[in-house]
């Protein structure tokens, strides 16, 4: 029997801009991803994927190439232009689509979300456990033994001390503020978590905590991933497969030892000879 996506994204567009005849048609017509006649700028020209249950999804490239915009597509925080979006086991025929209530319930349900900024996740001014619980109660929960349960079991997964539960995160250092922040993510078991450069500005040493504990998290709870980052040397560690982006666009894809070993994209080439 073979496997079905957990997620699967087709054409998706996102434009900044009001666009023409010339970009609106095909914006996959001009290498840039501004458009030479309007101006329009083109963060995702015809995005399509699939992510499968239990694996981790690598998307490389340079700043600008439109990673971070997909992953607000992804999670609602943009408005897309095009394109449809399925979750496996979810009614809906396009996610894009759906009303902002079902929106909500996709956000708080079916997906988490990890940004690069700790401060686009986390109320700072609510205790660590307090942010997971704001995370269950969106979900519906107000149970409020179940929910100091539940986040307790979280802080300790991601090695926060429970002593600090209670603590403000704008009193943590950067690592432990992006391992709060995956604790709120998972509050409601999400199947599909999204992670964009959680790794930036950290030091090295934090960093592997970071990336042993998302490994962990693949390992134990078998949550999709969606891994943005521009160091290659987390995409091989963590990704089981890896899109490469462009100027809006997916130039390259496959399992990640084939993309990174042996690259076909001459961009590819370069973004991997560039690190050797």
């Amino acid at each position: 029997m073979v496997e079905k996506p957990i997620l699967k994204i087709e054409g998706l567009r996102k434009k900044f801009g009001n666009g023409c005849e010339c970009c609106l048609e095909n914006p996959k017509s001009f290498k840039e991803n501004r458009c030479p006649e309007c101006g329009t700028v083109w963060g995702c020209k015809d995005i399509s994927f699939e992510v499968y249950p239990g694996e981790i999804l690598g998307v490389v490239g340079e700043s600008g190439s439109g990673k971070s915009t997909m992953m607000k597509c992804l999670y609602f925080d943009q408005e897309v232009d095009g394109g449809e979006g399925k979750i496996h086991n979810y009614e809906s025929l396009n996610i894009f689509s759906e009303s902002s209530q079902k929106r909500r319930y996709i956000r708080n349900n079916l997906m988490g979300m990890v940004y690069q900024n700790p401060l686009l996740g986390l109320r700072l001014d609510y205790t660590s456990i307090g942010n997971i619980a704001e995370k269950l109660i969106a979900a519906g929960d107000r149970n409020v033994s179940r929910m100091t349960e539940r986040g307790k079991e979280l802080l300790t997964h991601v090695e926060i001390p429970l002593n600090r539960m209670k603590e403000l995160p704008k009193n943590f250092s950067g690592g432990m503020q992006q391992r709060v922040q995956i604790s709120k993510a998972l509050a409601n078991n999400p199947p599909i978590l999204l992670l964009d450069e959680v790794t930036t500005g950290l030091d090295l040493s934090v960093q592997a905590k970071v990336l042993d504990l998302i490994k962990t998290i693949q390992r134990d709870l078998g949550v999709a991933m969606i891994v943005v980052s521009h160091d290659l040397g987390v995409i091989r560690m963590l990704a089981d497969r890896t899109i490469v982006m462009l100027q809006g666009e997916i130039i390259e894809e496959g399992l990640t030892d084939q993309i990174l070993d042996d690259p076909q994209h001459y961009y590819t080439q370069q973004l991997v000879h560039s690190l050797l």
